[in-house]
């Protein structure tokens, strides 16, 4: 099966380093029947995927929107309205539509975000899968305090615009330090909720959180908001905590495949190596990525407990190449030589990769160098691919 060989993968990028420190070999075999184990139905076939990349000559990407405040996060409601909303860092939900960027935001909480530091900020947005019933929406951000803070708006669809008073809060997480606050929000095909959150902050991950199944963070959370107020605890989680995933450092970007559910996570790495790791869809709870054991497939500090098993990326780059790793998506538009593919970037050089699955063995490939700030990319409705720039910028790929 095409999940087990990519968890039985060796990467050849672990081979070009090989850590300095005596460590326990990072293994994923024992945990590909864990991976696996699932009461949940196999779930309807993809889309034919492609086998090899694209010529990146024959592309581009598009400027389709620009002068946005450190945009962060593109998403769409799938509301057949054709519109993208872009998140601003500072506390705006701004509308991309018609190829406009509207003047009167869809959200602003500014007053309640906290941004004054650099991975502060409103830094996530979900729609719930029946927004166009319930007009809920979700977002993820530090407040004035520096703490996380995961809540439900509700937006009028008459208007098309969201009530700031209609707040309700799932989550709060204290966070110790300024940075690794995560920021990802992503609905599956299970309709439950995902969240990333980073270790806490500072370097090092300090106090062992990204490893401690009683703190939330490091981790990426799975939450059910359509059976409890303000949600439930799906019974695959961990240990029965909201804890779906851990082992991560700052978690900044999660895609899930909207063809078959497979889930992409971009964890970004210490000061070496960045990653992304690879979950099949219908995986049960409690995986464990790795850090602080590991940076990447690369020794960093300490040794699992016995019968701890850790899954290791299927992709990383060390930073001779980049400086922080950026989340992606799967392309599921209109181009069939780019389904499948998921898209990732650096923040730092703007290069963006490839990542595909190829007869059971994982290739990545450079195959755009932007040179943008990139933060973040998103989807329209029809599966289209955007990026957006540090800088204000937000780029759709297209043909040249």
């Amino acid at each position: 099966m095409r999940q087990i060989a990519a968890l039985l993968l060796t990467l050849s990028l672990a081979a070009a380093c090989a850590p300095l420190t005596p460590a326990p070999p990072l293994t994923p075999a024992a945990t590909a029947a864990a991976l696996l184990t699932t009461d949940t139905p196999p779930p309807t076939p993809p889309l034919a995927n492609a086998t090899a990349f694209p010529d990146p000559a024959l592309y581009t990407w598009q400027t389709v929107a620009a002068s946005l405040e450190r945009p962060v996060d593109i998403q769409s409601a799938n509301d057949g309205s054709g519109r993208l909303y872009i998140v601003e860092k500072a506390g705006r939900i701004r509308i991309l539509q018609d190829g406009q960027v509207l003047s009167i935001p869809f959200l602003d909480i500014s007053e309640r975000v906290g941004s004054q530091g650099n991975e502060q900020g409103l830094l996530g947005l979900a729609f719930h899968p029946r927004y166009v019933e319930n007009g809920f929406f979700y977002v993820n951000y530090t407040d004035r305090d520096g703490n996380t803070v995961i809540a439900r708006f509700q937006a009028s669809p008459q208007l098309g615009l969201a009530d700031p008073a209609s707040e309700s809060v799932l989550l709060r997480v204290n966070q110790p330090f300024a940075n690794h606050n995560g920021g990802a929000l992503v609905f599956g095909l299970d309709g439950y909720l995902y969240a990333g959150l980073g270790d806490g902050g500072s370097s090092g991950d300090p106090f062992g959180n990204a490893q401690n199944l009683n703190s939330l963070l490091g981790k990426i959370l799975r939450l059910d908001v359509d059976s409890a107020e303000p949600y439930a605890i799906p019974p695959e989680n961990a240990s029965g905590s909201e804890i779906w995933a851990y082992g991560l450092r700052n978690p900044w970007r999660i895609a899930i495949d909207r063809a078959n559910g497979d889930v992409y996570i971009a964890d970004v790495g210490q000061d070496k190596w960045e990653e992304i790791n690879f979950v099949p869809a219908g995986s049960s709870g409690a995986l464990n990525f790795g850090w602080d054991y590991y940076e990447g497939t690369h020794y960093f500090r300490g040794f699992p407990p016995l019968g701890v098993e850790l899954i290791p990326p299927v992709a990383e780059y060390g930073h001779d190449r980049g400086c922080s790793v950026t989340g992606g998506v799967v392309y599921r538009g209109a181009m069939p030589e780019w389904q499948g593919i998921y898209l990732y970037a650096d923040y730092c050089r703007g290069t963006v990769w490839g990542l595909l699955d190829a007869d059971g063995q994982w290739q990545t490939q450079v195959l755009f160098e932007t040179r943008l700030t990139v933060t973040t990319f998103g989807q329209d409705e029809a599966g289209e691919v955007y990026l957006a720039s540090d800088s204000g910028q937000v780029l759709r790929l297209v043909w040249r």
